[in-house]
């Protein structure tokens, strides 16, 4: 259903608040949406984990409005759903490669009052100075990389495992059935290094205890595990001399 299908001082409000904003000179689009789909263009694209991205996901919007300035940023507008005296406004993702989103925090949007001089106070304080900080983390993963971590080489028929001077340990395989061990014991697969990964909070003993048990659930559907040092890149800072690795787990055959 329409958030607010009656509502028509939207494009009204936006660019009044465009006015009002810091950091250069703001432009304003206004669009209506004739159902669901036709906003999805715009929604998709919404930099937000927290409520205003659950409201552009689960509402009808109806329409909305865009801020754009010359620099990139962009804000979407729009109605809040179901409370006729406010507005949500939220941050759109800069046009990049999206292996640079990397680790860069979700700047999350804020509801705001219909009046425009109290809604650009809260966008200038409580929005504006997380959004730039993640665009500027994104121009600079762009322009450097953040490194991926050297996979273990794939062997077929084992899962292979590294242990990161940082104390993650990695796991990648060509098993599907493998897969679901490592996540009941704690791995997470991280597309951004294209591995499964244990993480370092876990302690040494806690990790062990982990490998080993994973180790033994693989050796009972045919598949073994080999863990080795992680090959040699540039990784986060190391921590103290990791403890012995397990033996290799061979499968009985």
């Amino acid at each position: 259903m329409p958030s607010n299908p009656t509502r028509t001082d939207l494009a009204v409000f936006a660019h009044a608040l465009a006015a009002r904003l810091p950091g250069g000179a703001w432009n304003t689009t206004y669009a209506r949406h004739g159902d669901y789909p036709d906003q999805i263009r715009t929604t998709e694209a919404l930099w937000d984990v927290g409520a205003v991205g659950y409201a552009a996901t689960n509402f009808v919007l109806g329409h909305e409005a865009i801020l754009s300035r010359a620099d990139g940023a962009r804000l979407l507008i729009f109605d809040r759903p179901l409370h006729p005296r406010q507005f949500m406004v939220g941050a759109l993702q800069p046009d990049a490669h999206h292996d640079a989103f990397h680790l860069v925090a979700e700047p999350n949007g804020i509801t705001v009052p219909a009046d425009p001089a109290r809604a650009a106070v809260q966008v200038a304080r409580r929005l504006l100075p997380r959004y730039e900080a993640s665009l500027r983390q994104v121009l600079h993963n762009t322009a450097h990389p953040v490194p991926r971590r050297p996979a273990p080489p794939v062997i077929a028929g084992n899962v292979s495992m590294a242990w990161y001077p940082d104390g993650v340990v990695g796991a990648v395989t060509g098993i599907g059935d493998a897969t679901g061990l490592l996540y009941s014991h704690g791995f997470q697969y991280h597309p951004y290094h294209r591995m499964f990964l244990l993480p370092a909070s876990y302690g040494d003993r806690e990790q062990l205890a982990r490998i080993q048990a994973v180790s033994q659930g693989l050796a009972r559907i045919g598949v073994g595990v080999t863990v080795r040092p992680a090959p040699t890149a540039p990784v986060p800072a190391s921590r103290p001399a990791r403890p012995p690795v397990p033996a290799v787990a061979s499968p009985s055959r």
